[in-house]
């Protein structure tokens, strides 16, 4: 009985040390979470605009500018730039972008990817190591920028797949991340990159035109570039928003259960404790009878 007794006081020290490390880490998480929620609240209004303005100027191009960014491939060669976390420990926050990622392939891409024409470009770890994994075609030379996250590290990835469109090595580029929506929420998504996809025409919408100096085709070669870099740039804030939210928010989920398991583990040490002093009790009241007798 003493033995199961050490065992459950064992394990309630354990699940107690456990305990603190997921508060810390929740704690830690918490602080990131907000200068990372700052940052892509700050980001996404302006990158959102940029965007739109970009699909409205690639839809209402004619033929005296060429946009060799905006050019329509078939799609036979395809990189997918999946952007995850370095770390683990976030819920199914990286399972999620993988999975997404593989699912993207399967629906849409099945046939490139039997013929061995889908390259995966992955940014954080996480992607690294699950398709290194899976030996899939891999572009391996900027995963680990997330360590030290700034715009110039990013924009070597965004200048990398549009000058490897410009030479026709790909017919499409697709961002897959998660885009922040609160601690607890975050929405997977598959982005078109390149080819720059056109605004979508509704029947109420009207084409928005723009009054250029010096050119357009001027303009359209100096703000281009800086336009696709900060949509990627973007990505990658949202990603480490999301992925502060999803692990403060497994931290705090880990923290519950650990409250849990110590209040059952309290009480199957209560009752261990007090069959061991029934039974010793026994033991005293048969012996003291025995030698009465």
């Amino acid at each position: 009985m003493s033995g199961q007794l050490k065992e459950v006081r064992n394990r309630i020290k354990s699940v107690q040390s456990t305990q603190q490390i997921t508060k810390a880490m929740k704690m830690v998480s918490a602080a990131k979470l907000r200068r990372a929620q700052d940052a892509i609240q700050q980001m996404r209004p302006y990158a959102q605009k940029l965007q739109e303005m970009l699909s409205n100027i690639v839809s209402s191009q004619s033929s005296d500018a060429a946009l060799p960014l905006a050019e329509e491939r078939a799609p036979e060669r395809i990189l997918l730039i999946p952007i995850t976390s370095d770390r683990g420990l976030a819920g199914a926050y990286n399972a999620n972008i993988i999975k997404l990622t593989r699912e993207v392939i399967r629906s849409k891409y099945a046939t490139q990817q039997a013929a061995g024409n889908v390259t995966i470009l992955p940014i954080g770890k996480k992607a690294y190591e699950a398709f290194q994994r899976a030996n899939a075609p891999m572009i391996d030379s900027f995963w680990g920028l997330l360590s030290s996250q700034s715009f110039e590290n990013v924009k070597a990835v965004a200048q990398y797949a549009q000058e490897a469109f410009l030479r026709k090595e790909y017919d499409r580029v697709e961002l897959i991340y998660s885009q922040f929506k609160n601690a607890a929420t975050q929405r997977f998504v598959s982005e078109a990159y390149l080819p720059i996809p056109k605004a979508e025409n509704s029947g109420n919408s009207r084409n928005t035109d723009f009054i250029y100096e010096p050119s357009k085709a001027v303009l359209i070669e100096e703000l281009m570039p800086k336009i696709l870099n900060t949509q990627v740039f973007k990505a990658v804030l949202d990603a480490t928003a999301s992925e502060h939210g999803a692990r403060m928010t497994a931290m705090d989920k880990a923290s519950e259960n650990a409250n849990e398991l110590l209040k059952n583990l309290k009480i199957s040490y209560n009752r261990a404790r007090q069959a061991a002093i029934t039974t010793e009790l026994t033991e005293i009241v048969s012996g003291a009878a025995a030698l009465q007798g």
